[in-house]
């Protein structure tokens, strides 16, 4: 099963939500690619995505799926009780998805922003596709 998170490379909390993610993935579940680096922008150009896109995108078997909806996927996937979270992807995601674009538009002011993208920990290498 293929599973692919695409999270923008220069966006502190950004950062952090693709590390908490590893250290809660110990089988190696998901891979990681920045929207801005090559591998991110062919597959938003792939899925028909907008290349300016700054959503959090998770592509799981072929499927795409963006904002609250790819956070709360992923959060099913993991190890602990952070897999609870997924029982939320019972509400609509227009209902969800209002606070998702408040944390989005803010993450920068709120969490800074870095002047390029994440280095991954040389463990953690073969995670990354580009």
């Amino acid at each position: 099963m293929v599973r692919i998170i695409l999270f923008d490379g220069v966006c502190n909390l950004c950062n952090s939500s693709v590390q908490f993610i590893i250290k809660r993935d110990p089988t190696g579940t998901f891979k990681f690619a920045s929207l801005q680096g090559e591998t991110g922008q062919a597959l938003l150009k792939k899925y028909g995505l907008n290349t300016d896109s700054d959503s959090f995108v998770f592509i799981e078997n072929e499927k795409i799926h963006v904002k609250s909806t790819a956070a709360l996927r992923v959060c099913r996937k993991l190890t602990g009780a952070w897999r609870l979270l997924a029982v939320f992807l019972i509400i609509p995601a227009f209902i969800r998805d209002p606070l998702y674009g408040i944390i989005a538009k803010n993450r920068y002011r709120w969490f800074g922003k870095k002047d390029s993208c994440m280095l991954p920990k040389p463990e953690w290498k073969n995670r990354f596709l580009d």
